[in-house]
């Protein structure tokens, strides 16, 4: 069976890149960096925290957090203050970081085949498959916003599951059962647990 959190990993880490030039098409600002970041992955002799430096960096230049964020938290946003908004915006940019760009280490070879997209005005649709080294194909299918010259990335699915959506529906029950602060309250617990485990321990 495949591991879709694992593979979603995978796709976000290959399909993370800076679209740096004006005029490419989505495809092909995903594409041209595609084998950098392969080239990050597939390097023996970085150490992990460097490999997922490198990953982490490539990711902040292309993925739109804000928008991915404001999705997730749907009909919660509107309520919410520029204050609150923009402390959710971090605190679940964390959370992605600590859910997929932490699994980096189980990245086995995989490679990333562009097939097609889909452009209409400042949104696109960029449709792929993630190659495993035993030949299985998984469909992958990311959704960007322009931004200027830039295509960043909002959405993700493995398979027709949503990054967004899986979040989205997390968010909307904690949020309907208990309140926003809880669900706060609980990304933040989640951050500072995380912190206390990767922290360096004394004497090392």
């Amino acid at each position: 069976m495949v591991n879709s959190t694992r593979l979603l990993a995978l796709a976000l880490c290959l399909a993370w890149a800076p679209a740096a030039f004006a005029g490419q098409s989505p495809t092909e600002q995903l594409r041209e960096y595609t084998d950098q970041v392969s080239k990050v992955l597939d390097d023996a002799t970085l150490r992990s925290q460097d490999r997922r430096a490198a990953v982490r960096k490539i990711a902040h230049e292309v993925f739109d957090v804000g928008e991915t964020a404001k999705r997730a938290l749907a009909r919660h946003w509107q309520g919410r203050t520029p204050a609150e908004r923009e402390e959710f915006t971090q605190l679940f940019a964390d959370l992605l970081e600590r859910s997929y760009i932490s699994r980096i280490d189980q990245y086995g070879g995989e490679r990333l085949r562009y097939l097609s997209e889909t452009v209409d005005g400042d949104r696109a649709v960029v449709r792929a498959r993630v190659v495993t080294k035993n030949g299985t194909e998984v469909p992958v299918e990311s959704r960007l916003l322009q931004r200027g010259d830039r295509w960043l990335i909002y959405d993700v699915l493995i398979e027709n599951v949503s990054l967004i959506a899986n979040y989205r529906a997390q968010f909307d029950k904690i949020i309907r059962t208990t309140s926003f602060d809880e669900l706060v309250r609980r990304l933040k617990t989640r951050r500072d647990e995380f912190e206390a485990e990767v922290a360096p321990k004394p004497g090392s």
